[in-house]
């Protein structure tokens, strides 16, 4: 399995996926639930897209730090595509697309942490080599 260990590769690939699932989130959480016990739409809209705004400023500079930390915001909207597609199948398109985009910019976020940190150096020292 070949992958490319260009930083400029994964940086695109989380750009062309986090912004649509900044995107899809906010659509699909502003449109009024079927279900009785669902949230108000503000309350639904703070609560599943302010965490995709917090790395935004890092991602857009390009800061492998971010790119990092980010994929624990990620696998937020990773378990909630997998939750959804098994429990509510009337919404399977709508986690499926947030499946792919999370996904997608799982990936990219962490090979341009990888790549671009090794790139300037930023490695974590193994411990045999502090000594």
């Amino acid at each position: 399995l070949f992958m490319p260990t260009s930083p400029q590769f994964y940086r695109v690939l989380t750009q062309l996926c986090y912004w649509p699932l900044l995107v899809l989130v906010t659509l699909w959480h502003s449109l009024p639930s079927s279900e009785p016990a669902s949230l108000p739409t503000s309350l639904s809209l703070l609560f599943w897209v302010l965490p995709l705004l917090f790395p935004l400023t890092g991602l857009v500079r390009g800061k492998p730090y971010t790119h990092a930390w980010a994929n624990f915001i990620l696998m937020l909207y990773f378990l909630h595509a997998l939750t959804t597609l098994w429990t509510h199948p009337d919404e399977r398109v709508w986690a499926a697309l947030e499946l792919l985009f999370a996904v997608g910019a799982f990936i990219g976020a962490t090979g341009f942490a990888r790549y671009k940190g090794r790139e300037l150096g930023l490695g974590l020292k193994k411990l045999k080599d502090q000594d």
